[in-house]
């Protein structure tokens, strides 16, 4: 072993003692800020996959729409339920839907979301409505009735079986036309949470038959919803360009129609979500940064207390490169010390994440607001690898620079007024 490996172990792990004092500390460090950023970028990667989730869960992988009224569709549905990707069929199913906004009535509380008109036969097979009702059927949905999602049916009090009043913003055109149009009355059949706030908080489902009479679409929709089967969600934009590709080629097509992923149509939110991933980690570097700082100082003190020492070795012919390795050696295994402890403790504070949590709600009593504002009762998780081994590498390089600058101290001493030091 060379004899600047030998001094830099000897200096972390002196005779007589498992481990220095100093070491202890700069561990410690290093593993606090390795154990915070882990736990904080695995949460939020936890969060993340939830509402990718939800998203796919909620609205299907791809939408085709024309940016106008499309008539005819069962040809398109038959195609694109025919389309191959690498020789298999990849579109599971197909439903078409209308969309837009209507006013909603209870009790005079008037409310504005969006409606969302479905042929309940074929969107069935795209969002699991059985898993996301808390209280009524899908079989009771009719043209007179209607689903709504749990926020509003709080912001409105309706209840399962109440009677809503329906108006929609095709008033407004009746009006100038000198026609009346009166609200509709509806029945309330069933109640949901999907567990995402976007749906959950104004959001109302109806038939299709429904839809297209509020807004005078005849036999018309907006667009076809699209699930893949399993196995192809990672490759849903390769997919989406195969669908653009059968819609350029076709003739069935009507003019204007594009394929959209979920991730064409949500990718400000995702890059948002992304975004505040990427500046957590960054922030919470700063841990590591500061117990860099303590390996930094506290070398500086061990170069100053050994100076006579480091003379004598540069006397016998020690060169400065080997006195640099000395220091940053030393960085370089407090850095990696730190960081598998601070992954050890990062799975075990993982692991034990939603007990933590529960302890935390219960002492401030605020069990009931993280349910109900941030949709969870548990706290999600999900390690990426490469999360690891970036947190990894830069504790471990940080930790060696570290070292640098008491290393060059060390290597620029002068023999003789080493020496000389007192």
């Amino acid at each position: 072993m060379p004899w600047s490996l030998y001094l830099a172990l000897k200096q972390l792990f002196p005779s007589g003692r498992n481990v220095s004092f100093f070491s202890i500390l700069s561990i410690a460090g290093v593993s606090l800020g390795v154990c915070l950023l882990i736990v904080v970028l695995s949460v939020m990667n936890g969060f993340q996959k939830e509402i990718r989730d939800k998203i796919v869960e909620t609205t299907g992988h791809l939408r085709v729409e024309a940016g106008s009224v499309i008539y005819d569709y069962d040809g398109i549905m038959e195609a694109l339920l025919g389309l191959e990707y690498r020789g298999e069929n990849v579109i599971q199913a197909v439903s078409p839907y209308a969309y837009g906004f209507v006013i909603v009535q209870n009790r005079k509380v008037p409310v504005f979301p969006a409606i969302r008109g479905v042929d309940i036969a074929y969107e069935a097979e795209i969002v699991p409505f059985n898993k996301f009702l808390i209280s009524g059927s899908v079989d009771d949905l009719d043209n007179d009735s209607v689903i709504i999602s749990s926020g509003l049916a709080r912001k409105i009090g309706a209840h399962q079986g109440d009677v809503l009043e329906l108006a929609s913003p095709l008033i407004i055109e009746k009006i100038k036309e000198d026609e009346i149009m009166l609200p509709r009355e509806v029945r309330v059949a069933g109640v949901f949470e999907t567990g995402w706030t976007v749906i959950d908080n104004n959001t109302l489902f109806c038939t299709l038959t429904l839809m297209q009479e509020f807004y005078g679409l005849e036999d018309g929709i907006h667009g076809l919803t699209i699930r893949l089967a399993d196995g192809y969600d990672e490759e849903v934009d390769l997919i989406t360009g195969k669908v653009n590709e059968m819609i350029a080629q076709g003739a069935d097509f009507p003019l204007g129609v594009r394929a959209f992923s979920w991730l064409d149509l949500n990718r400000d939110f995702l890059f948002v979500l992304q975004l505040e991933k990427s500046v957590m980690f960054f922030l919470l570097l700063f841990v590591i940064l500061v117990s860099a700082f303590a390996i930094t100082s506290t070398l500086l003190i061990t170069v100053v207390r050994k100076t006579r020492e480091i003379g004598l070795l540069a006397a016998k012919g020690a060169k400065p490169i080997g006195l640099v390795a000395c220091y940053t050696f030393q960085g370089f295994v407090l850095g990696v010390g730190g960081a598998v402890l601070g992954i050890a403790f990062a799975l075990l504070a993982l692991a034990n994440r939603n007990e933590i949590v529960g302890i935390v709600a219960n002492i401030f009593n605020k069990e009931e607001a993280l349910i109900r504002f941030y949709k969870f009762t548990h706290l999600p998780a999900h390690y990426q690898s490469n999360d690891f081994v970036w947190v990894v590498l830069c504790a471990i390089t940080i930790s060696t620079l570290a070292g640098l600058i008491p290393a060059f101290r060390a290597s620029r001493m002068k023999p003789a007024s080493a020496l000389r030091d007192e």
